[in-house]
């Protein structure tokens, strides 16, 4: 079965459904109908007994995705029509993450921002040795509201999660690998192949060992989890309408140093 919608191509074979962002041209931007997509193969996912792996990539070999809300993006829409936007990426993501399939991310080039948390709502990831990835919210004033404050934490640890979350700073893929987001690091000729490959050895599993083992893992994080992700909503939607917010996008728009003042 191959479903194509516009920026994204999702195929199911031999238990294995495949996800692909299919506009390099856009860095593949997650808009509000691939958003709106996502979430939609992963309710249809949820109870579908004959898929055991679920793997999301992108084509080309410069940029997995640049996110959801870039500074141009951002001032061209009203806080509501953003806040709206960001529910509705926390909407498809917590769907993935919850998926009772192994969820693995084929990391192919830049990871930015909210890709960044697309890809932590993942179970694993593989990544390119080019990849490198960034959240620079915190660069424009604002922090990511799609859950990486949450995901990457328990992830890094608390004190590497920090860094790059306040730094904004980009990481590369040896880092990556080091501190534990990217779970395996391959060259870019054979990541796809790796990525099918380790989707393929799970799926020929026995599903109700490897779906037991991620239902057992992730049951004792829940609590914790949904406490932050209530915090992390509250907290965004109130950053949304503070005026360093706008600050840091005019600073982008306009090439210049952001002068933040706390409020």
């Amino acid at each position: 079965m191959q479903i194509d919608t516009e920026g994204l191509s999702y195929v199911v074979v031999a238990r294995v459904a495949s996800v692909t962002l299919t506009r390099p041209e856009t860095l593949n931007l997650l808009t509000a109908d691939i958003l709106r997509r996502l979430h939609e193969i992963a309710a249809e996912l949820a109870s579908n007994v004959d898929v055991d792996v679920l793997t999301i990539t992108s084509t080309g070999t410069s940029c997995f995705s640049t996110g959801i809300l870039t500074p141009a993006l951002r001032g061209s829409l009203s806080k509501p029509d953003v806040l709206s936007l960001i529910r509705l990426a926390n909407e498809a993501f917590d769907a993935i993450e919850a998926l009772p399939q192994i969820v693995i991310a084929g990391l192919n080039g830049m990871v930015r921002a909210g890709a960044g948390e697309l890809a932590l709502a993942c179970d694993i990831r593989i990544a390119g040795n080019h990849v490198t990835w960034s959240s620079p919210e915190a660069k424009w004033g604002g922090f990511p509201g799609v859950g990486a404050p949450v995901r990457l934490p328990r992830i890094v640890g608390m004190g590497r999660a920090l860094d790059i979350l306040c730094t904004g700073r980009e990481i590369d893929a040896r880092e990556m690998e080091r501190i534990g987001l990217a779970d395996v690091v391959v060259g870019l000729d054979v990541l796809h192949d790796t990525l099918t490959g380790m989707a393929r050895t799970i799926a020929d599993n026995g599903p109700l060992a490897t779906k037991g083992a991620k239902r057992i893992a992730r049951e004792r994080e829940t609590a914790g989890f949904a406490a932050a992700r209530l915090l992390s909503d509250r907290l965004r939607a109130e950053l949304e309408w503070a005026s360093d917010v706008d600050e840091g996008i005019a600073a982008v728009r306009e090439g210049r140093k952001p002068k933040f003042s706390g409020r």
